[in-house]
């Protein structure tokens, strides 16, 4: 009922966790491949370790989550060694790439080619708390740069996560660029970036890094995800998927990404305040709510969205 497909790729559910939740370590992973999700999506990764940006980072908020990471992550290799062992749960193995450099992206993907035990690749172009870094997905000139170079040698299964956008016009020239390789799939969005949250009792900021601005996730973000999710099914070519993620929390959520056009979801902000627990969750409520509406499959509700 609940099984989905990405470029010939079965996954037992469209449930997954978002990168940057809780698959930093190896513990993390090994618990997110006994879970209900139905991938495991590493942390984004860099060439080197990283330990991130300044404490503290990150602060649930009463409709989600601020954060201002920095991409603290054990180094690509690292990635890569865990791949066979997670592989015995027999669940796709995603790793998310986020180069600091074009070239730190060309040379992890290049070694990520060689290792079968990877399934995906989520090229991440758009982490917003890098300090002193831009979004590559914000310049459309470098981000079609550096997938042409990528596809030059690229066969691995390869997707790419998008940061939100606001305007027609950048959806339009997004997709325009993206519609022109063999992309497996876009993920969007990753958080709203540079929101700033005031603590009213100590009339201050509630992270550290970057003066107290952060990506904001969550419940706030959902409108703006399920909008970026629906656009870029009626602009993406129809071979690419889309896994939506921002602000789910039920398996409402889901049924509504589903209809907006996605494949997939990601759970982010729920996963780091409710644990491992909340895949089976979603998915007994996903489930529920498919049979109330007479669905068999996710595949009659997909992309089925009504206007008036």
């Amino acid at each position: 009922m609940l099984e989905t497909k990405i470029n010939g790729v079965n996954f037992s559910s469209c449930l997954m966790n978002a990168s940057g939740a809780r698959c930093e370590t190896y513990d993390e992973l090994i618990e997110l491949g006994k879970s209900k999700s139905s991938a495991i999506v590493s942390k984004s990764s860099t060439l080197e370790f990283r330990n991130g940006n300044e404490f503290p980072r990150y602060k649930k908020l009463p409709f989600g989550s601020i954060n201002s990471m920095g991409i603290p992550n054990l180094g690509y290799k690292k990635y890569i060694e865990f791949a066979s062992e997670l592989k015995k749960n027999g669940k796709p193995y995603i790793v998310s790439v986020s180069g600091l450099s074009e070239s730190d992206n060309i040379k992890i993907i290049k070694e990520i080619n060689s290792i079968s035990d990877i399934d995906f690749i989520e090229l991440n172009l758009s982490c917003p708390n890098i300090i002193g870094k831009p979004q590559v997905g914000y310049d459309f000139i470098q981000t079609k740069i550096l997938l042409e170079k990528t596809f030059e040698f690229n066969k691995k299964k390869l997707g790419v996560k998008l940061p939100p956008y606001f305007d027609f016009v950048h959806f339009e020239e997004v997709a325009k660029i993206l519609n022109q390789f063999p992309l497996s799939f876009v993920t969007c969005i990753n958080s709203i970036g540079n929101g700033l949250f005031v603590d009213i009792e100590s009339e201050s900021v509630v992270i550290k890094p970057k003066g107290g601005f952060g990506g904001i996730g969550g419940k706030y973000v959902k409108p703006t995800a399920l909008a970026n999710v629906r656009k870029f099914f009626e602009l993406l070519n129809k071979n690419i998927a889309i896994i939506g993620v921002g602000g789910i929390e039920t398996g409402i959520d889901v049924f509504e990404f589903l209809l907006c056009g996605a494949s997939a979801v990601q759970i982010g902000t729920t996963f780091v305040e409710e644990g491992a627990k909340c895949f089976e969750r979603i998915e007994n409520e996903l489930r529920e709510i498919l049979k109330q509406k007479n669905y068999k499959t996710i595949d009659d509700v997909i992309g089925k969205l009504k206007l008036i």
